[in-house]
């Protein structure tokens, strides 16, 4: 009888007979992909290109009722089982080798009640999707800056973007998930329902569940947005810093600001003459009227002379693509590390600048977000994501081509994330997780939270069926 080779979760060989399959089949409305099928090479990558893994079997999900049977399926044939939104975590958590993938980018619907300023958002859409049906209503749900990103993986790690301190994290804005738990049910979390595993979910990582659909409550921005983008020289981060710092002590909430260090690439978007410049590019943006906001963020303009100013009113859409050319899906490799600091003074500018100066790939970056506002308020008990005091958090996104080259690029991350150590609260983001599995990663992340968790996964998820993920261990 024919057969098909898997892993199981305890890392052992087995075969898998068809029959089994043709079970399966029958309890799926979506497409079951196999190796050596038409599309299976597609259905298996994921955004990083560095991830290359070969799954037994790929579901595709049309709806709850495939979720539960494909972990139903997991569960019972003992398989590693990886669960796909956007396919966008930079450790590969959305395939494995030899598993099951759960793959829910069939499930991108977005419902928007503009009365009630509420989106539901099925698991598999992307921030593209969500800010595509909001803004036409003149609503949006506090995301990422790279509208690839999937909503439920950046939800369940808390989430933060351009209006991070106007609305706060992500998850912040959540209030209910469906959930389809270890033991195969179907579950609505809320601060009513289950509401353990409802603040669990916001901050805790994929750990409990796979979500079928979130609930949010949206907010009034757009469709125009006032930005702010001015450029200076590297050689000038010292004294920008120190004019963004001062302006974002006395800024309002309806102010969001990052710093990107980075080099402007060879694109006709950019004038030829500052091709290959090493730079610092300040980002920030208004929540409120666009006019406003211009005169309000003027200041961060006038620090020196900018090279080059990509500051206006802009459409809200764009301002959430605007960073995706520079993170295409599959061309590129991402070992990406991030750290929140206690400070950022002439000695932390220094030590980004000089590993800015010296990073193996140009294509490389480091990003500074200013925290506070709404964000910082929320206690650190509410969700999952834990403490907000934090004032900035240091994103190291190293990004290179060439897959020779990847043992140094990560090598030199991990250098600078050491470096950065002694500016730094010791926490870090549970979404920038580097291959995911560094010791004491996720204990860092979820520090004074870690035990209530680790309760929280015994009760949903007891044998660690959802391992594939910013792992909490049901043993502690």
């Amino acid at each position: 009888m024919a057969t098909i080779a898997v892993t199981t979760m305890d890392g052992t060989f087995a075969e898998l007979e068809y029959s089994v399959l043709d079970t399966l089949r029958a309890r799926v409305s979506g497409q079951i992909i196999l190796p050596g099928d038409p599309g299976y090479e597609l259905a298996r990558r994921v955004w990083n290109g560095m991830i290359d893994r070969r799954p037994a079997v790929i579901i595709l999900c049309h709806n709850p009722d495939d979720v539960i049977a494909a972990v139903g399926f997991a569960r019972e044939n003992r398989l590693p089982l990886a669960v796909r939104g956007g396919g966008h975590n930079v450790a590969g958590f959305g395939t494995c080798d030899g598993g099951l993938v759960v793959d829910l980018s069939p499930m991108r619907s977005v419902q928007v009640d503009g009365q009630a300023r509420t989106v539901r958002v099925d698991g598999g859409a992307t921030m593209g999707d969500v800010d595509g049906a909001t803004q036409t209503h003149g609503l949006v749900i506090p995301g990422g800056i790279v509208s690839t990103t999937g909503i439920a993986g950046l939800t369940l790690g808390g989430g933060q973007g351009w209006l991070r301190r106007t609305f706060g994290m992500t998850c912040d804005s959540l209030l209910s998930a469906d959930v389809v738990t270890a033991d195969g049910q179907l579950v609505t979390a809320s601060e009513t329902d289950n509401p353990d595993l409802f603040w669990a979910l916001r901050g805790g990582g994929g750990n409990f569940g796979v979500v079928t659909s979130f609930k949010f409550q949206a907010h009034a921005v757009g469709p125009m947005i006032a930005f702010a983008g001015p450029t200076y020289p590297l050689d000038s981060a010292s004294r920008v810093m120190t004019g963004m710092r001062r302006y974002a002590e006395k800024a309002p909430d309806e102010v969001s600001i990052s710093a990107t260090w980075w080099t402007i690439p060879a694109s006709q978007a950019f004038p030829a003459n500052l091709h290959g410049q090493a730079v610092i590019t300040l980002g920030a943006t208004y929540a409120g009227p666009p006019e406003e906001g211009e005169v309000v963020l003027m200041p961060l303009r006038e620090i020196e002379d900018p090279v080059l100013d990509l500051s206006g009113t802009l459409p809200y859409v764009s301002l959430q693509q605007m960073f995706d050319p520079f993170f295409p899906a599959g061309e590129l490799q991402y070992y990406w590390k991030s750290i929140y600091l206690v400070d950022l003074g002439e000695s932390g500018v220094s030590t980004v600048a000089n590993y800015v100066a010296s990073r193996p790939s140009p294509m490389s970056m480091v990003g500074l977000w200013v925290l506070g506002g709404a964000l910082g308020r929320v206690d650190a008990a509410a969700t999952a994501a834990g403490a907000r005091s934090a004032p900035f958090l240091l994103e190291i996104l190293a990004n290179w081509a060439d897959g020779d080259e990847a043992e140094t690029n990560i090598a030199r991350a991990r250098e600078f994330s050491d470096a950065m150590i002694p500016f730094a609260t010791g926490k870090t983001n549970l979404n920038f997780p580097g291959h995911g599995n560094e010791p004491g990663f996720v204990r860092a992340a979820l520090a004074e939270n870690w035990d209530r968790l680790v309760e929280v996964k015994r009760r949903y998820d007891p044998t660690n069926l959802f391992r594939l993920n910013q792992n909490i261990d049901p043993a502690g």
